[in-house]
């Protein structure tokens, strides 16, 4: 069966799991994109990624791209395609169009315009056109434009897969199904249920979280009950092969209904909820083996026998308890339930207000952006055990705000409000969720806030010796006061660090033992940062720009990234096309680190080169042609795994030297480092091009210290 390319569209945040699930369903070729993932296989991929994918919004396959400045462009582009290939002059058909950044302003003026390359086809050849049905066409066809380069494709579903076909109508605002899928399968649902783990969900409204764990715990594929796709009445549909696989799909649900499975249980205090969740189990074949109750939050218990397992839920956002400002109370009631009934177990709780999110009490170990519909949301995930104390609204968050602030603290309050006006949108708009708040603005507050998702890294700098220690120290208090006030977040999410000149191995050493690891997100990538263990988190925050350059260079390139840390350069590597790459570094906990950073993006670090060794012993000996390089050194080093010093002024010429020798024709070095009176040696590398990028790779939250790092860009001449 001949491959083919597909991308199968879902909302953001749902791309690294999606394209996991194409992988495992047989996919190839797998890259995520904005909103979706791009994949290719045989038209029988897409037919099971129509009938199994739990994530996925629409299947779609590419007929065509061209070249779209104006309507009469597509016009043009679509009537050249045969399309008594695909209907016939009998058959409905409809149009979606989506525009980015498009001179086209208008969708309307797209799709209407596809749909008269077809129709007028049609009539010319036969003099009959087919018909348009909005509802359930036929064919179903999606125009996408981005900067004007249109993709013209067949939506495969049809309809949005997330109607799995068992609800039913008139339930007031029910979470969509795949947004579900995606909670359950981040916060561990099938690992949970298959070691025999139990789930509730005490506000279960129509019952869908429990419905779609019921759907992954039974093994039922999520299409199977849908009588409607759009490859049905496609000329080229192969029904053989999709009887096939529905066949097929219908044993695996008979012989996962057949097994034993552990409680999965819904509650909510809306008895016509709890009606509609039951219809709705009914419809899926699901009531035998999920069981819901009326109950209120303050009612809940666990069912019985349920002695591990998954708490998940996706609270009120103000509509079913009629009054916003019962909400805190009601968050905090729920995780006053969740450590007081839960003990040992996880659980997974969706909000669309941190500030709600923190009224639980408990305190989240990992923090995942999901969007519900065009609503930011975050899946707050927790480990309900002993060191995870529940705080009551009274002695938690209520007290950093009742707090008042002294005149240098507000002072410095204002400046972060400041900061942050100009910052959110920004960061917002970039999908970044770390970056520099404040960096010694006020010479008086000589500290750096960085922002990591809802917790805060403090860094104090060391202050010197004309400013008294007291003083000094009642200023730190001042901005302790004023961060939770501005940031809204409780004094345990803020970590403090005092920052000072670091000699050799000084900056790595460990401040703590607690080993906690953080998720957060710079742009289509993710990291694992650690915010209380060591000086820096495993992330420099500063280099975000020059992270973006690699991956914008990356495609096709064999990489290296020499003293690699964290992975971060390669895990951008590899998002922008890289087809190897080799992270060298002496630290076995920061490669170990890089592994993980890389797994979490979706790739195989077992198919990736790390290396574990000083990286100017490695370059003495080290073969082979790269085509991207890396080289960000630190300023000075003497650490136990080196035989001698490295200090990058004095000896950056002949790292330099080292490193291009590894480089392949046409190849590009990227060279950083952060040493601010750093001066390139331009004279004896002259048998080097090489290009000041520094002012280019400065990000905006940087910008008010420029000099920060030093970049450039070498080739050989």
């Amino acid at each position: 069966m001949p491959k083919q390319q597909f991308f199968a569209t879902a909302a953001l945040g749902f791309e690294p799991l999606l394209a996991t699930e194409l992988e495992n369903l047989g996919a190839v070729e797998v890259k995520q994109e904005r909103a979706g993932v791009r994949f290719s296989g045989s038209l029988e991929i897409a037919y099971k990624a129509c009938l199994w994918s739990r994530l996925a919004s629409r299947i779609l396959l590419p007929l065509t791209s061209f070249e779209a400045f104006d309507p009469d462009q597509i016009y043009a582009e679509v009537l050249k395609i045969d399309w008594s290939e695909h209907l016939s002059v009998n058959n409905t058909l409809a149009v979606d169009c989506t525009l980015v950044n498009s001179k086209i302003n208008h969708t309307r003026y797209g799709a209407l315009r596809v749909k008269d390359a077809v129709v007028d086809q049609f009539r010319s050849r036969t003099g009959e056109r087919p018909s348009i049905s909005v509802e359930r066409p036929d064919l179903r066809l999606n125009l996408h434009i981005y900067k004007d380069q249109a993709t013209l494709s067949l939506d495969l579903s049809g309809d949005s897969l997330h109607r799995r076909g068992y609800r039913i109508d008139g339930v007031h605002a029910p979470l969509k199904e795949n947004l579900a899928a995606a909670i359950l399968i981040r916060a561990g649902w099938p690992e949970i249920c298959a070691a025999g783990g139990a789930l509730v969900d005490p506000l279960c409204g129509s019952g869908t979280l429990p419905l779609e764990a019921g759907l992954i715990a039974t093994d039922t594929a999520p299409g199977l009950l849908r009588a409607y796709f759009g490859f049905i009445d496609w000329k080229q549909h192969d029904v053989d092969l999709w009887n096939n696989l529905v066949e097929d799909a219908q044993q695996r649900q008979v012989a996962g209904l057949e097994r034993k499975i552990a409680p999965i249980v819904g509650f909510d205090s809306d008895s016509r909820a709890v009606k509609a969740a039951w219809q709705h189990a009914q419809n899926a074949g699901l009531d035998k083996i999920i069981h819901f109750e009326r109950r209120t939050l303050r009612e809940f218990s666990l069912p019985g026998g349920a002695r591990q397992g998954l708490l998940v839920a996706n609270p009120p956002y103000g509509e079913r308890l009629g009054i916003a400002s019962e909400l805190p109370t009601f968050y905090n009631l729920l995780g006053e339930k969740m450590a007081q009934q839960c003990a040992g177990w996880k659980a997974a709780v969706i909000t669309s207000s941190p500030q709600l999110g923190r009224s639980i009490g408990l305190r989240a170990g990992k923090i995942n952006v999901l969007y519900n519909g065009a609503l930011k949301c975050q899946l707050l995930q927790f480990e309900l055990n002993d060191s995870n104390r529940w705080q009551s609204l009274e002695e938690g968050a209520g007290k950093a705000v009742k707090k008042t602030l002294s005149p240098g603290a507000e002072m410095f309050a204002n400046r972060l409000r400041k900061n942050l006006k100009k910052l959110k949108k920004w960061a917002t708009r970039e999908e970044i969720d770390c970056y520099r708040l404040y960096d010694a603005d006020l010479p008086e507050y000589a500290v750096a806030v960085d922002l990591y998702g809802d917790e805060v890294h403090l860094q104090e700098y060391r202050a010197p010796k004309e400013i008294d220690e007291n003083k000094a120290a009642e200023r730190l208090r001042e901005v302790q006061d004023a961060l939770p006030l501005v940031l809204d977040c409780t004094p345990d999410k803020i970590h403090l660090k005092v920052r000072q000149q670091q000699k050799g191995s000084g900056q790595y050493e460990k401040q703590a033992r607690r080993g906690v690891l953080k998720e957060v997100q710079e742009g289509n990538c993710k990291f694992l940062v650690n915010l209380t263990d060591y000086l820096d988190t495993g992330l420099f925050l500063d280099h975000r720009p020059t992270r973006q350059l690699i991956q914008k260079l990356a495609e096709g390139t064999r990489f290296l990234n020499l003293f690699g840390y964290t992975g971060a350069a390669t895990v951008h590597a590899l998002r922008g096309g890289a087809v190897a790459t080799t992270t060298v570094d002496m630290s076995r906990t920061y490669l170990e680190w890089a592994k993980k950073n890389i797994a979490l993006n979706h790739f195989d670090p077992e198919e990736e080169g790390l290396v574990q060794v000083d990286c100017l012993t490695w370059l003495d000996t080290a073969a082979g042609q790269y085509d991207l390089i890396f080289l960000d050194p630190p300023t000075f080093s003497n650490s136990k795994g080196m035989d001698e010093t490295f200090d990058v002024q004095r000896d950056h010429v002949d790292l330099l030297r080292k490193t291009v020798r590894l480089l392949a024709p046409g190849g590009t070095l990227i060279f950083s480092n952060n040493l601010r009176k750093f001066r390139m040696d331009h004279d004896s590398l002259s048998e080097l091009e090489i290009e000041d990028i520094s002012a280019k790779t400065i990000p905006v939250d940087f910008e008010r210290h420029s000099r920060i790092h030093n970049c450039w860009l070498i080739k050989k001449h």
